[in-house]
C-alpha cells in the first residue's frame, strides 16, 4: 500500500479495511487478519496495525474475541456508508460544486457523464 503524507498511516490502514468491509471481502461476523498479519501485508509496524484496529474498534467497525482474534462487527458496512456518505456530501461536494459553476458544468453534463462512467 502506498501511503499518502496527509493523513497519519494508521488511519489510511483502517480505511482500507472498511474499502474491504464496503468490497465484501470481509462480512459481518467474519473474521479479518490478524494485527501481525495485516501490518506485514502492509509493511507497517505493529504498533500501527495496533493503532488502526483499536480506531475500528472504538467506531464499533469490528471487535476482538479474545483469543480468536477481530472480527467485523455485524452491521459494519451499513455503518461505514452512512459515515463515509455524510463525509462526501459535507466534504467534497462542496468543492466539486464551486468547480462546476467555474467551469460552467451543468447538471445535465455530470448526468451524461454518469451514463458514460
Amino acid at each position: 500500500m502506498i501511503f499518502s503524507n496527509d493523513k497519519s498511516i494508521y488511519l489510511q490502514m483502517a480505511d482500507r479495511l472498511c474499502d474491504e468491509i464496503l468490497a465484501g471481502t470481509y462480512q459481518d461476523d467474519g473474521r479479518i487478519p490478524s494485527v501481525r498479519e495485516y501490518a506485514v501485508l502492509l509493511q507497517v509496524n505493529t504498533n500501527t496495525a495496533v493503532k488502526a484496529y483499536e480506531e475500528l474498534a472504538r467506531n464499533e467497525i469490528i471487535y476482538n474475541k479474545r483469543g480468536l482474534g477481530y472480527f467485523v462487527t455485524k452491521g459494519a458496512k451499513q455503518k461505514i456508508l452512512r459515515v463515509r456518505k455524510r463525509e462526501f456530501m459535507e466534504q467534497h461536494l462542496p468543492e466539486l460544486f464551486r468547480n462546476m459553476k467555474l467551469l460552467g458544468i451543468d447538471i445535465k453534463d455530470v448526468d451524461e457523464a454518469w451514463k458514460n462512467f
